[in-house]
């Protein structure tokens, strides 16, 4: 095969070719083959091969079409909202989210499951919650898996994606030690070979997707915080502000020490800044102060209605759930300083079913806090804000992973390499009391 000088084969060059084409018109609107060119960078010659290419393929569609200045009419093209399918999944500490997408990130199906009993990250439960998910928003839509393009995967903790054998999650606040996630959905042969399971914590696949489509677009350097049950947070540095080219580092902020010898940690630690922020802690406190959080047996079971009963008693003035969200907001804005202090971002979003449901309550005095505890600076040049595309951000940003390989395929399909077997390694049924 020809290579250039680079070391890039032509089919390489090709792929990169097809792939500007298609990343152009997803995030760029509807264009004409000529405005393709000076947006690419590629030559009017090549732009031609390279939408003939993809209009036969079926990625491509005609989105009508304009005058031009003194010349013939030019046809516009957008990339074709049913020419692929993407699953993503938001393994939460609540529930197993599961939802399909159209190309364009349109939802087409859903299927949730809770996590009951409350506390419960069994490995084997949940990669079948996945399994059956995924059959169910298949069947939903009436949809094969023959454009699927992949599923991608949310997930809390620490993701080794260059683990032999595929991703691997440390997810030491559940309970999972090493847990090989990949090679096990994979041997539930829900799908085919094909298919990739492409697996990332779910700070930073929410990161990515606020970037891409919600409130970060337009910022070169960001933190999106995501605010659950506990607390964690994506680090993107040098952002696209187009979109579409954003890497985010998915940092464990949760897992800074905010007070010496403090509250005991999911994590086993002791004064981490989610023993004071997540919304588990949220609870526990609450109790302790004789709310009715979980340890109340007439009170809500389920975290989310607890935290929002949280916030209902603290809006008709009881006391200790002012004093436990006052806390919390100081605490979650001393953390949000150091965050500033060491990156100087120029946006903040924190997202999340947590953040987004106490956002509107906490947000002023969390703003306070933080610009109270960051260096002055640069205070006063980050913005903070809340996410803007809902609860559902982790599965949409979950989808975006199939959705850039699709770009760094060219929108080709590519069989995954075969996983080896995990020699020795058994789930861990870990339950948290």
């Amino acid at each position: 095969m020809t290579t250039a000088r680079s070391g890039r084969t032509v089919r390489d060059l090709r792929r990169g070719n097809r792939g500007a084409v298609l990343q152009r018109l997803y995030f760029g609107g509807p264009m004409s083959r000529q405005e393709l060119g000076p947006a690419t960078g590629l030559s009017s010659g090549s732009v031609s091969n390279v939408v003939g290419e993809l209009i036969a393929d079926g990625l491509l569609e005609e989105a009508g079409i304009v005058d031009s200045d003194g010349g013939r009419p030019r046809t516009l093209l957008r990339v074709s909202p049913g020419s692929a399918h993407l699953i993503g999944v938001d393994v939460g500490e609540t529930r197993v989210r599961v939802e399909l997408f159209d190309l364009t990130l349109t939802e087409l199906a859903r299927a949730e499951t809770p996590l009951l009993p409350r506390g419960c990250y069994d490995v084997g439960p949940i990669v079948d919650h996945v399994r059956v998910g995924i059959g169910a928003v298949l069947a939903q839509a009436g949809v094969g898996t023959d454009r699927l393009r992949g599923v991608g995967v949310g997930v809390p903790g620490i993701v080794d994606r260059e683990a032999p054998g595929g991703a691997v999650v440390h997810g030491q606040t559940i309970g999972w030690d090493a847990v090989p996630l990949e090679a096990l959905l994979r041997a539930t042969g829900a799908l085919p070979e094909e298919v990739p399971y492409l697996i990332d914590n779910g700070a930073r696949t929410l990161g990515q997707a606020e970037m891409w489509f919600g409130a970060g677009r337009g910022a070169r350097d960001a933190v999106v915080v995501l605010f659950g049950s506990g607390v964690g947070a994506s680090l993107i540095t040098d952002g696209s502000p187009e979109g579409g080219s954003t890497e985010g580092t998915p940092l464990e902020w949760g897992h800074l020490t905010v007070s010496v010898r403090g509250r005991r940690c999911r994590c086993g630690a002791r004064g981490c800044l989610e023993a004071y922020t997540g919304a588990e802690s949220l609870l526990a406190r609450w109790a302790e102060r004789g709310g009715g959080g979980p340890a109340d047996a007439a009170g809500p079971a389920d975290e989310e209605e607890a935290l929002a009963a949280l916030l209902a008693s603290a809006l008709a003035g009881d006391p200790a759930a002012r004093d436990v969200l006052d806390e919390t907001a100081e605490y979650l804005g001393a953390g949000l300083s150091d965050l500033i202090n060491l990156f100087r971002p120029e946006r903040i979003l924190i997202g999340g079913w947590a953040g987004l449901l106490l956002g509107p309550y906490v947000l002023p005095a969390v703003r306070e806090h933080a610009r109270r505890h960051a260096l002055r600076h640069p205070a006063a040049r980050v913005s903070i804000d809340l996410g803007s595309l809902g609860p559902d951000a982790v599965t949409v940003g979950a989808a975006t992973l199939p959705l850039s390989a699709f770009f760094t395929t060219g929108g080709r399909r590519t069989a995954p390499p075969a996983a080896p077997e995990q020699p020795g390694w058994r789930p861990a049924l870990t339950r948290r009391g």
